[in-house]
């Protein structure tokens, strides 16, 4: 017959704070990658910025740049505006001539809008020195 330790109080609440203590690890850990990318991010747009600009200026928007898993080339890219509520009432009222039914259709999209619930831990940050965990 084989032995099953059941975790007592004790055991179950060093598991928490140890889950608590890997978590704040962990979210510390991902908000200095996630400013590292942002700083990428911006180097590699200002980058872009300055070797279309190259391209453009010496007439090689057709031309393709060998590198060495690849080639890079000069393209168009489209970025389209969010649909935001106002700008979605402000096409309707093109289309639609009365205020009550383009308020009435708005209303009705933001009901019908899938919602989905989730428990999260959320982190806020001190002004001052932080306090000991736990």
């Amino acid at each position: 017959m084989e032995l099953i330790s059941v975790p007592n109080a004790k055991q179950d609440k060093q598991v928490f704070i140890e889950h608590i203590k890997r978590w704040v690890l962990l979210d510390t850990h991902l908000k200095r990658v996630q400013e590292k990318v942002k700083e990428l991010k911006e180097e590699r747009s200002n980058l872009d910025q300055a070797i279309c600009s190259y391209l453009a200026k010496h007439n090689m928007q057709e031309k393709k740049i060998e590198i060495h898993d690849g080639e890079l080339r000069f393209a168009e890219k489209k970025d389209y505006t969010p649909l935001s509520y106002s700008y979605l009432e402000r096409v309707l009222k093109t289309i639609v001539n009365d205020p009550s039914t383009v308020e009435r259709i708005l209303q009705c999209i933001k009901d019908q809008r899938e919602v989905k619930m989730r428990m999260e831990l959320r982190r806020t940050y001190f002004s001052h020195e932080p306090r000991e965990i736990v």
